[in-house]
C-alpha cells in the first residue's frame, strides 16, 4: 500500500520504518528540518519530505493524489484533524487516521471532519489496564471495526468450564466465533466436535461488550 505518514517524531518514525520493513511505499512528513538527521537513522532519505503536513502544496509535491491511506501522527491535534481533512476532502485519499493526543478533543475527530479512525492512546491504555484487571489472562491482540470487536487469545485452564466440553455444548456469547486453536503448537481449525483441553490457546473474534462472557468459559474457576 502507499502511505503517507504527517508526522516524525517518535511514532512517526517507528510507524514509517515498520510499514517499509512490511514492504510497504511510504512518505513521511516532518515540518522540522532539524529533525531529519535524527530520522534518517530509521528511515531513508528518499521518503522524507520536510514541510507543513497542511500546506496542501506541501502534501502535493509527497504525492498525496497516489496514498491509500494517510496517517497523521502529530503531538498536535488541530495538525492531524486538519491534515486529515485535507486528505479526505481536498484529495480524496481513500482512507484516514489521526492521533488524539487531548482526550478532550476525541469528540472532533469524526467521519464528518474526515477521519476514518482517531486513536485515543490514554483511551487505549486506559482500556488496556482495565482489561488486564477484569478478564483474567486473556488478550487483546487486535481492535476491529473502530474498536467494536476484539480479536483475542485466551488459555484454557485446567478446572475451566470448557475444559473437556467440545465446542458445539458450549452457549458462547452470541456475537463471538472461534477463529482457531493452538495445541502443542499445532494449529486446529475450530468445528463443533473439538473438545477443549489444558493449556490450547484459544483464538476467538468477541464483541467488546461479551469479552468478560467469553472468559468466563476459559478462566480458571476461583
Amino acid at each position: 500500500m502507499k502511505v503517507m505518514i504527517i508526522g516524525g517524531g517518535k511514532v512517526g518514525t517507528y510507524l514509517a520504518n515498520y510499514l517499509l520493513s512490511e514492504g510497504h511505499d511510504v512518505r513521511l512528513i516532518e515540518l522540522r528540518p532539524e529533525e531529519k538527521p535524527r530520522i534518517l537513522l530509521d528511515v531513508p532519505e528518499k521518503a522524507i519530505y520536510l514541510g507543513n503536513g497542511t500546506d496542501p502544496d506541501v502534501l502535493e509535491a509527497a504525492g498525496i493524489r497516489k496514498m491509500d491511506v494517510i496517517a497523521a501522527v502529530t503531538g498536535q491535534d488541530e495538525v492531524n484533524l486538519v491534515a486529515t481533512s485535507l486528505a479526505r476532502f481536498e484529495f480524496m485519499v481513500p482512507r484516514t487516521i489521526a492521533r488524539t493526543n487531548h482526550p478532550k478533543n476525541a469528540w472532533m475527530f469524526t467521519d464528518v471532519m474526515g477521519v476514518d479512525s482517531a486513536v485515543n492512546q490514554a483511551d487505549l491504555i486506559a482500556a488496556l489496564i482495565a482489561e488486564e484487571m477484569s478478564l483474567g489472562d486473556m488478550i487483546t491482540l487486535h481492535k476491529l471495526r473502530k474498536g467494536k470487536y476484539d480479536l483475542v487469545e485466551e488459555k484454557v485452564a485446567p478446572n475451566a468450564l470448557a475444559n473437556g466440553k467440545k465446542l458445539r455444548d458450549l452457549a458462547l456469547p452470541s456475537q463471538c466465533t472461534i477463529v482457531a486453536v493452538l495445541r502443542s503448537g499445532e494449529l486446529i481449525v475450530p468445528h463443533g466436535e473439538l473438545e477443549f483441553q489444558t493449556e490450547d490457546e484459544v483464538l476467538a473474534v468477541v464483541h467488546k461488550d461479551q469479552k468478560k462472557e467469553l472468559a468466563h468459559f476459559f478462566d480458571r474457576i476461583v
